[in-house]
């Protein structure tokens, strides 16, 4: 299949674990010398999909190259967290993503068979997006690639793998196989999102470094008649699969994905067998209210949990993302999430190094942020795997005793680890941040992705914050009669490549001549605006700078800041 016949069916009737795309030979195969190209991007899963379509986006030409022509099979990633549906949405396939997705925002814990506790990762009303929603990888890979197909500015070749990667001091000469042969391949800059096994990375001669724990997990995705929940279990010690640990998530067309802890010992291809799962299965349903449930298993694997990361993401002109950089254990949600993050941070970099706005130490600043980050989820899963999986018996007595408190006691609770879920590093040393001068109230530091609030136009309509956010810097201006000057002057800062929109938001009256009004205060409140605040947003909707009342020139001394711009 074509991949614009994929995007003309829009969805319909397609079995996305089927699909194979058609290899077509291109006419840079045909071309006397290398032909350049700004950026090519090595991996079209999630990552690599959602980085060409942010670059596109930005009227940046992309070749994404993959050596495979299908979809992933099986669930693998399935939780998509409310940061990653936010992008989705700017991407321009939030809406499908949700859509098919089972939404969830309430998990619970057992230990052995009682409940000791359930949380909620949403608590507060006043956001477009879940908390999460699961879906399995296949379907979202199969909506970013009808995206992608939309955009005439990504020319994705399928079948076509890298197997020699040359750096030079302006650009990247690639050596691509394909059925017929292999051409050459010159690129401005190379975004490696070519996963876990990255031969990337193993062709500019790096590794990826860490921790491997000695225990294996199987999943198991079962087809299920049984309409329960929207919820996340997690069992400890459960009496149908002893000293061990269970986690139960819905996915959409009634499967359900399950997790057994198998240990250290347990033969992989053993466990994969339908003879060896099936009966974990019927224990799982024997012992809960699914008791009846009539089921089938649709795929398995086994898995070993690892925290590894690369020393740096960026050599030179070859740029790491996604599992190609770093990699954390599944529990908590991380490796997805953290990847399309990766490419959030480094689309709007590129572009801007691309489009002279920037120089290129700006990428260096891509590095810098995603290592933070990396290195924030990898501990978060480090601390959930040593929890879940106690390599002592002092460990196991403590971890139990922890889950026996949490039954009635809050401070144990916060103890429990069976996954810290995903949320959105805040970059709280980034390079690009203005630091603070004056105080404020809340979690809107320089350095954290922008929350959503609930925002009414001045026609009445209602909307969301972050979808009125401009796809380059955007400074939301609070109502007060100085600022309708710096607004003007913001939009005309002399001396800067890189626009600004403003959006100046009515925060304690209905002013007909603002661009946002806020009704019902949740923005006031998540952001602590008084009359005269200002927020200066960043590309990739983090927040870089704010003040109760700045000039012109402090909004563009900050703007340059984010741009790395000396």
């Amino acid at each position: 299949m074509q991949l614009n016949e994929l995007a003309a069916r829009k969805g319909a009737d397609v079995d996305y674990q089927k699909l194979v795309f058609d290899y077509t030979r291109h006419p840079d195969q045909d071309a006397a010398k290398p032909v350049r190209r700004p950026v090519v991007v090595v991996g079209a899963g999630p990552v690599g999909l959602a980085l060409a379509i942010d670059l596109a986006q930005r009227e940046i030409p992309v070749v994404l190259l993959d050596n495979d022509n299908t979809l992933s099979t099986g669930s693998r990633a399935i939780c998509f967290a409310k940061r990653t549906l936010e992008i989705f949405d700017r991407l321009g396939c939030g809406d499908r993503m949700v859509d098919k997705g089972v939404s969830w925002n309430v998990g619970r814990v057992f230990f052995k068979q009682e409940q000791v506790y359930a949380f909620d990762l949403l608590p507060e009303a006043g956001h477009a997006r879940p908390a999460f929603v699961n879906l399995q990888q296949y379907y979202v890979e199969g909506y970013l690639a009808e995206r992608a197909a939309q955009l005439p500015l990504i020319d994705l070749r399928w079948k076509n793998t890298v197997a020699g990667v040359e750096q030079h001091d302006d650009h990247v000469t690639l050596t691509v196989e394909t059925p017929d042969g292999p051409y050459r391949l010159e690129a401005d800059y190379v975004a490696a999102c070519d996963g876990g096994r990255s031969a990337m990375r193993q062709l500019i001669g790096q590794e990826s470094k860490g921790r491997i724990f000695r225990d294996r997990f199987l999943i198991a995705d079962v087809k299920m008649k049984y309409d329960g929940p929207a919820e996340r279990w997690f069992w400890f010690d459960p009496v149908f699969h002893p000293n061990q640990s269970v986690l139960l998530h819905r996915q959409p067309d009634g499967v359900w994905r399950i997790d057994f802890q198998l240990g250290w010992d347990a033969n992989p291809d053993e466990e994969k067998k339908p003879e060896n799962i099936i009966p974990r299965v019927k224990a799982l349903l024997a012992h809960s209210t699914m008791k009846d449930a009539e089921f089938e298993l649709e795929w398995a694997s086994v898995y070993t949990f690892a925290c590894l990361r690369m020393d740096r993401f960026r050599h030179g002109r070859v740029i790491f993302a996604g599992d190609s950089a770093h990699g954390v254990s599944p529990f908590g949600a991380r490796g997805a999430n953290s990847g399309v993050q990766d490419a959030e941070n480094l689309a709007w970099k590129l572009a801007g190094v691309l489009a002279g706005q920037a120089p290129d130490a700006l990428l260096d600043t891509y590095a810098d942020e995603r290592e933070y980050a990396a290195d924030e989820n990898i501990r978060n899963s480090t601390r959930a795997t040593d929890f879940i999986t106690p390599k002592s018996e002092i460990s196991r007595l403590f971890r139990d005793a922890v889950l026996e408190l949490s039954k009635t006691q809050l401070f144990a609770r916060t103890l429990v680890n069976s996954g810290r879920l995903s949320v959105p590093a805040t970059l709280h040393a980034s390079t690009l941040n203005t630091p603070d001068a004056e105080s404020f109230a809340g979690r809107m530091v320089p350095g954290a992705a922008a929350a959503d609030a609930p925002i009414t136009r001045p026609d009445g309509s209602s909307g969301w914050l972050l979808r009125e956010l401009g796809s380059g810097f955007t400074a939301l201006v609070a109502e007060g009669a100085e600022n309708d000057a710096l607004a003007r002057s913001i939009q005309d800062l002399d001396g800067l490549e890189a626009p600004v929109k403003v959006l100046r938001v009515a925060i304690s009256s209905n002013a007909s001549d603002a661009d946002l009004i806020d009704k019902d205060g949740a923005l006031t409140q998540r952001y602590d605006l008084r009359p005269g605040s200002v927020y200066l947003f960043r590309p990739d909707q983090h927040v870089c700078a704010r003040w109760r009342k700045p000039t012109a020139a402090q909004v563009k001394s900050a703007v340059k800041r984010a741009l790395a711009i000396a």
